[in-house]
């Protein structure tokens, strides 16, 4: 599902990841741990796409059997729409927006069409237990539910993987357990691979696997 060689990126003087190399399997839970600084966040949003690494010779993203190593950038957007999802610690929901209308967002950016959007926008909130929410605005939400609404979003193009970053960072421990427990429902039921980073080590623990960063690299 994702395969990552030689992985380097510095900012300015400071050099945050020293070649980092990853392989994970499709329909995997992965969680990567470590202190702040160790260049969790980095790596996560450079295996997603949104940024890019050096230019080393050996450098090699593959992700859902698709080289990403040198692809423009117009096409690199389209797969990220198409193949990735994203969940953040602070759920980055659009605030003039309804909750259906936030999920359905990537889904309208693709391109496709609204009636099928808004049917699959619904059934997401079903299945995430907010079928009475399709409406409210997200200062009608509670932190939880909220996050299920960007939990819903980036799954509504069914992408191959989601990157969690500290998804359960902003939440209270009961709203935390309930997510963590929500991606596990969603892999067995829809097979979805998971790369999270994250500080809570209930989640780590449950995962198929806990990778470790330490100053740059994987330990």
């Amino acid at each position: 599902m994702i395969k990552a060689k030689n992985i380097f990126k510095s900012f300015g003087e400071v050099s945050v990841l020293k070649g980092v190399d990853l392989h994970i399997k499709k329909g995997e839970i992965v969680a990567i741990v470590g202190p702040s600084g160790a260049g969790k966040t980095t790596l996560l949003q450079i295996l997603g796409t949104l940024d890019k690494p050096e230019n080393t010779p050996d450098f090699e993203l593959l992700l859902n059997n698709t080289c990403l190593t040198d692809i423009a950038d117009k096409d690199l957007s389209k797969f990220r729409n198409e193949h990735i999802g994203f969940i953040f610690q602070f759920h980055q929901l659009l605030p003039e927006f309804t909750a259906l209308e936030n999920v359905c967002i990537p889904a309208f950016i693709a391109k496709k069409e609204k009636k099928e959007t808004e049917k699959r926008g619904k059934e997401l909130l079903n299945f995430l237990g907010l079928e009475q929410r399709y409406h409210h605005k997200p200062n009608q939400l509670s932190g939880g539910e909220q996050q299920r609404v960007a939990v819903a979003r980036a799954l509504i193009n069914s992408p191959a993987v989601i990157f969690a970053d500290e998804p359960s960072g902003n939440l209270d421990s009961a709203s935390a357990k309930n997510l963590h427990n929500l991606f596990f429902e969603l892999r067995d039921s829809f097979g979805h691979t998971f790369v999270l980073i994250t500080h809570n080590e209930e989640l780590a623990s449950m995962a198929d696997r806990k990778l470790t960063m330490k100053d740059g690299t994987i330990v």
